[in-house]
């Protein structure tokens, strides 16, 4: 006997939200106090603040600090449901979608669905790549890149050969956006200040720290000001800045790169190898796509209509990574905004309200980026600042959006740590936090 879709008993309008990022989790909040049920899906247990992530793999913060449990988040908000499950599938002719967990798998059917699965790391075809130089969307990575930072200084101390320790001393990153810019910056400060005087046999401040991009200009969407502040920032502190270079291989042994104005090729020795360039949408977005006579576009993200709906589907909301309206980039408060556009209009309707949805309108609040302690980038409109004021800005910015008081305090309080001592309180990485993918060589 077929087992019938989940829905709440009591009747109400079932609102399934899809992820537990900035946009589902904003939508999920939004409705808290509507006359509907909510049930929330993700593949994971907790709501990842992914702007610190880099953070998590350098040692600064504690895994924890920037995940907390979604359950705990939503604790008091008697409408909403959790289920840990990765969905297989979602059928919006049928209004279900398919989840399994382990070998359980569970059908829920909907009245309305918000799909925020947000996106991946995107290898531009060679998704080989990510072997030996990992990207960086989930705490297991930053675990991993955490212990291959480690590991590199460690094996470096053991060799004596000099041509091997040039290597395991030679850190890349490849994607000279904001998270690369910003793990560049603290991999420059664990060598120059952090692990200074622990080694015997090795001086860590004389690491090779490579950024490399195919783009003319390290962050692109902060301006050419706020770019060339950056580089010479990241220069300043010993970050060796490679533009207008894209990869065209990458092996155990080193990276393969092109430079793109005089089509030379440099093969470049590298231990540690982090990959920081290029999202793709989550899967679920071209299948929804599909089943809708949609398109994607080239990073899989979803065409869709002004109201973030797909398609005829206008019980169907798209937001974030995984959704393409009128080509907004792809950062947190587009996916905050559009996650409490779409649960407004869904409380709106339900209220009575007729006629056409006003469209989605992006109100842009700034970007910013932390080059290294004491300087940071920040665009707000035609405000641009950088230093030691931008520094204190993207703090404060970073606190008010962690959640959770108590996150909140232990960020700030490792933060204030960091500014009076150069120690890391979360460098150590054990064997249970270390992914199965080819840390130690054979």
């Amino acid at each position: 006997m077929t087992e019938q879709p989940y829905r709440p008993a009591g009747g109400r309008h079932h609102v399934i939200v899809i992820g537990s990022g900035f946009g589902g989790l904003f939508a999920v909040k939004r409705l808290k106090n509507a006359d509907v049920d909510v049930t929330l899906i993700d593949r994971t247990n907790h709501h990842l603040f992914q702007p610190l992530l880099y953070q998590v793999a350098t040692g600064l913060l504690a895994s924890g600090e920037i995940a907390p449990a979604t359950r705990q988040i939503l604790a008091d908000q008697d409408n909403a449901y959790v289920v840990k499950a990765r969905v297989t599938g979602v059928d919006i002719k049928a209004q279900t979608v398919t989840t399994q967990l382990g070998n359980n798998t569970k059908v829920f059917e909907y009245d309305s669905l918000i799909v925020a699965a947000g996106a991946g790391q995107s290898y531009f075809g060679n998704d080989h790549f990510a072997e030996f130089a990992p990207g960086m969307k989930n705490i297991d990575d930053a675990l991993e890149i955490r212990a291959r930072l480690m590991e590199a200084f460690e094996r470096a101390d053991m060799t004596l050969d000099p041509h091997l320790r040039e290597r395991y001393m030679t850190f890349t990153i490849v994607g000279a956006g904001p998270t690369g810019v910003e793990l560049a910056g603290q991999i420059a400060e664990m060598a120059n200040r952090t692990l200074k005087d622990q080694y015997r046999n090795i001086d860590p401040s004389q690491a090779k720290i490579i950024l490399l991009d195919g783009a003319p200009q390290v962050l692109p969407p902060f301006g050419k000001r706020l770019g060339r502040n950056a580089q010479r920032r990241l220069e300043k502190i010993g970050v060796t800045v490679m533009l207008n270079s894209i990869v065209t291989d990458v092996t155990e042994e080193a990276i393969t790169v092109k430079n793109m104005k005089d089509d030379s090729v440099q093969t470049i020795r590298s231990f540690c190898k982090i990959w920081s360039a290029g999202v793709a949408a989550s899967p679920l977005a071209k299948q929804i796509a599909d089943q809708a006579g949609t398109e994607c576009d080239r990073a899989g993200r979803a065409i869709v209509n002004d109201d973030l709906t797909v398609g005829e589907y206008k019980n169907v909301f798209l937001v974030g990574d995984m959704a393409n309206c009128n080509n907004l980039p792809g950062v947190a408060q587009v996916a905050m905004q559009g996650g409490e556009y779409a649960a407004e209009q869904i409380i709106l309707e339900l209220g009575g309200r007729t006629g056409e949805r006003p469209k989605f309108e992006y109100f842009d609040k700034g970007s910013m980026a932390t080059v290294s302690r004491y300087s940071a980038v920040v665009k707000m409109g035609k405000v641009e600042t950088t230093g030691l004021v931008g520094w204190i800005m993207w703090l404060a910015v970073h606190i008010m959006f962690l959640v959770g008081y108590r996150n909140r305090w232990t960020a700030a309080w490792a933060w204030g740590l960091n500014v009076l001592s150069p120690k890391r309180w979360q460098m150590t990485v054990t064997d249970q936090q270390r992914k199965a993918r080819n840390l130690i060589e054979q």
